[in-house]
């Protein structure tokens, strides 16, 4: 679940973990598993914002079979955005706002 969050961030929120002066950190992780894969099986993945809150928001994922009909596992998985640092949250705002906006289930 982190990687495909975080890839999405870097690529359409334009989040830079690197040198940007907003980070987030992973304050909650949760994964139900459904049913189960073998490696190197694909897997696809939903990724929608289950509610998004001033500094933090929280993702609902589901894993799926190839065939996006078997649920493999479903979970959560919430970002507080904090200033790199100080590490004090920070509202969220500008293209990551925007492109978080875009993802709350609804």
């Amino acid at each position: 679940m982190d990687t495909v969050i975080n890839s999405w961030l870097i690529r359409e929120g334009g989040l830079d973990i690197h040198d940007g002066d907003v980070i987030g950190l992973c304050v909650e992780s949760r994964c139900v598993f459904k049913a189960s894969a073998a490696f190197p099986e694909p897997v696809q993945v939903g990724l929608r914002v289950g509610k998004l809150g001033n500094s933090s928001v929280t993702y609902e994922v589901g894993l799926y079979r190839e065939d996006r009909e078997t649920l493999l596992a479903e979970g959560t998985f919430t970002h507080v955005f904090v200033d790199r640092a100080t590490h004090r949250p920070t509202p969220i705002a500008g293209q990551l706002k925007q492109s978080l906006e875009l993802l709350v289930a609804g």
